[in-house]
């Protein structure tokens, strides 16, 4: 089964002096760097997408920014498919779903940031319009949020995201399980 990795929204606002930095975003950012090298050395589809904030009142992702840039340890090689998109779905008036399908890609392999927002509403499309899903949690990164005064740590943010996406929507795994279980479908 032809499989592609996706990498969402791996951009420098989410790192280290950025305007969104998430917890976990440089560890993500290695795992997926791992990825990358094991899908270009097989030459297997490796897809980007870049979030551009398009709504006026948007504080990261600006265009033209140097936060908006690819980070540089993901950054995208030659001949790797780029989409730029302005909301959360990463399918969402971008024609992504039209280059997988003339590619014959059926298996997503989908790694990025944040967790609770672009992962979690890419996942769920990319289920909806056909495609089997994996996610590698460890190549994902989210904040903490807030609901009712009430704080919730990253961490939880993310496992709870997670987990609510593994089985119905996606197989979610580590990177290097994810890379086991991609080999024995291959």
């Amino acid at each position: 089964m032809k499989t592609a990795l996706m990498v969402v929204d791996v951009q420098n606002d989410y790192f280290p002096k950025g305007k969104m930095e998430l917890y976990g975003s440089s560890e993500a950012a290695c795992q997926i760097g791992k990825l990358l090298t094991e899908f270009r050395n097989r030459s297997m589809p490796v897809v980007h997408i870049q979030h551009i904030a398009a709504g006026p009142n948007a504080s990261f992702f600006l265009p033209g920014t140097p936060g908006a840039d690819f980070y540089e340890m993901t950054k995208p090689s030659a001949g790797e498919k780029v989409f730029i998109k302005h909301y959360p779905n990463s399918f969402r008036e971008t024609g992504l779903d039209d280059y997988l399908v003339s590619k014959g890609i059926r298996q997503l392999l989908i790694t990025g940031m944040m967790t609770h927002m672009c992962i979690d509403t890419t996942v769920r499309a990319a289920y909806d319009l056909g495609y089997i899903c994996i996610t590698a949690g460890d190549c994902c990164a989210t904040r903490p949020l807030k609901i009712n005064n009430i704080e919730i740590s990253a961490e939880n943010v993310h496992n709870s995201f997670l987990a609510s996406l593994n089985g119905t929507f996606s197989e979610v795994l580590n990177s290097a399980d994810a890379v086991k279980l991609i080999n024995s479908r291959f």
